[in-house]
């Protein structure tokens, strides 16, 4: 077996597994053994590697959650929560790869782990990059289509697609807003910000609670997740993938939208095929409590990613949210 995993520090939160528990994993799926594993870097939460398995045409991609006690209260089982999202994503489901397998048992190795099919093309940060600019605006419009498909879907509960389920949208912002200032302050960051935040949400429950209607959000959908097709005139996307933060809640709070808003460029042809804004006050307030919560995840990721360095920068950006939310 050909084995090609990442070099990590040993404080790294991502630990590897070694080859004999990938082969382990393919036996329990496949009853076959490995030729060769290779470890992806693209992901920044799980363990990827792209696995070729003796006498399968084509390799698959196994993932690898991190070990239970690694896991933060605003990042835990989100394996699971990705699993307990495909049915709610035929939507865009030529785009997806599909699970073949999903085990929660731990009775191979002591974490989660999922095999899908493998997506071919190229990752967009490195595919779009081949394109003239001019060519940018119809990616854009791409990402509109899908993520207006995506938020088109309709749920039974706010929060997280696996649960815990909240019957208003104010209770799963509050929630989301504590597991995270939580979180912050188990590694030792100051959250009084967040906390602060949390507090305006408080005072504000009934402009969140005008949303209504759980619609599904990506949690994570931007460049970074997808694909693109190979020797295209233009870029296509051809896959999705990696959607393990999905929750049910206002489309405005998703990753996609703060995303598409974040520069005047060509990401602005997103918004042909997505639709309109709503710009009235209510959801400009909703949407700088979204914004103080993206910020929030944004802080812990950095700090969990060891990039020290960029964390105080988190605290300006809030610093300037506050002062918009207490104006």
């Amino acid at each position: 077996m050909e084995f090609l995993p990442i070099e990590r520090a040993a404080e790294a939160f991502q630990q590897p597994v070694t080859a004999d528990e990938i082969q382990a994993v393919c036996q329990r799926v496949f009853g076959a053994d490995v030729q060769s594993a290779r470890e992806l870097g693209s992901g920044m939460y799980n363990n990827t590697y792209r696995v070729a398995v003796i006498g399968h045409e084509r390799p698959v991609i196994l993932r690898i959650a991190p070990e239970p006690g690694r896991q933060f209260r605003s990042e835990r089982q989100l394996m699971r929560n990705e699993y307990a999202s495909a049915p709610w994503l035929t939507a865009i489901a030529p785009l997806m790869p599909r699970v073949l397998a999903a085990d929660w048992s731990h009775e191979v190795i002591g974490r989660d782990y999922m095999v899908q099919t493998h997506l071919d093309g190229l990752p967009a940060p490195e595919g779009l990059g081949r394109y003239s600019r001019t060519s940018w605006p119809s990616f854009f419009r791409q990402m509109g289509a899908i993520a207006r498909k995506i938020h088109g879907v309709r749920g039974p509960h706010f929060g997280p697609v696996a649960g815990p389920a909240y019957s208003t949208w104010s209770a799963a912002v509050a929630a989301s807003l504590e597991d995270i200032a939580a979180d912050l302050e188990a590694v030792g960051l100051d959250s009084a910000d967040l906390r602060k935040v949390a507090g305006v949400a408080s005072q504000h429950r009934a402009v969140l609670d005008e949303i209504t209607e759980p619609r599904f959000l990506s949690g994570d959908l931007w460049t970074v997740n997808v694909m693109l097709a190979e020797s295209t005139p233009e870029p296509v996307i051809s896959g999705v993938l990696d959607l393990d933060r999905t929750w049910w809640g206002d489309p405005a709070a998703d990753w996609t939208i703060r995303m598409a808003l974040a520069k005047v460029d060509e990401r602005e042809s997103f918004w042909e095929s997505y639709g309109p804004q709503d710009r009235s006050p209510a959801a400009v307030l909703r949407s700088r409590i979204y914004e103080a919560r993206h910020i929030g995840a944004i802080r812990l990721e950095r700090h969990r990613l060891g990039n020290v360095d960029t964390v105080p920068q988190t605290y300006e950006l809030m610093r300037n949210v506050l002062d918009q939310l207490q104006a």
